[in-house]
């Protein structure tokens, strides 16, 4: 694979700090060139501890937030009030913090407010292509133990969308069962992937994306490249590198 690097770092703190600090360099730098970055959240335990960071440091950047356009790479299709909702965690943990334009935050619709997964895949769909610039600046992934990235599962059918930018996902092997994610072909239209990975439950995952040989139907974490891609790890998800 080219054009992949493999970070690694102590541990989770520092792991997070070194993240925060190149997306806050990223997003000065793209902003400095007069653009209006557009970039892709992800959910989970370490990027909540990533959104808090940069919370905490944004007073002290150059980074106009409001310039900064926001969407997520999946979405779990709940309620908009539930917190299982990868956004609701994204604003309680850096957009309710910053000066963000509620225009640029395009949230996945909930189930409250559309009827079906695919309504809300449509509708995401739409809102990108109104939107979107073609690509994210960063787009941000988690990789679930079994090897998923967004909410494209091993051997699931949603991996197989084509010429399409969000699909709907049913019967998820992990709870809540009905989600929205971008799928390959979005995720690959990006200047940089970011792979962020924390802990030993993750390492047999990452040494499977990130092996010479292996399938994306098994691995879809090795299904998604930028122009740039990063996998950053704290020693503990590199373990088996």
């Amino acid at each position: 694979m080219t054009d992949v690097h493999v970070r690694r770092h102590d541990d989770a703190d520092v792991l997070v700090g070194d993240v925060a600090s190149a997306l806050l360099d990223r997003l000065e730098a793209a902003q400095a060139r007069g653009e209006v970055p557009q970039i892709g959240l992800t959910g989970g335990s370490i990027a909540e501890e990533l959104h808090r960071e940069l919370a905490r440091r944004a007073p002290d950047s150059a980074v106009d937030w409001s310039r900064v356009v926001f969407w997520w790479g999946d979405e779990r299709f709940v309620p908009a009030d539930s917190p299982d909702r990868n956004a609701r965690q994204a604003r309680e943990s850096l957009l309710d913090h910053v000066p963000v334009d509620p225009a640029n935050v395009h949230e996945v619709p909930a189930s409250d407010e559309v009827a079906t997964a695919e309504d809300a895949a449509a509708a995401y769909s739409e809102a990108m292509r109104e939107h979107g610039v073609g690509f994210f600046e960063v787009l941000m992934l988690g990789i679930g133990p079994d090897g998923h990235c967004a909410s494209l599962f091993p051997g699931h059918p949603a991996l197989e969308a084509g010429d399409a930018i969000a699909v709907a996902v049913h019967d998820s092997p992990k709870p809540p069962p009905d989600r929205v994610s971008l799928t390959f072909e979005a995720m690959e239209r990006c200047r940089a992937v970011w792979f962020i990975a924390s802990g030993e439950g993750k390492a047999e995952a990452v040494a499977r994306a990130l092996a010479d040989d292996g399938s994306v139907t098994e691995t879809p974490a090795r299904g998604v490249r930028g122009d740039e891609t990063v996998w950053w790890l704290d020693e503990a998800a590199a373990s088996a590198l």
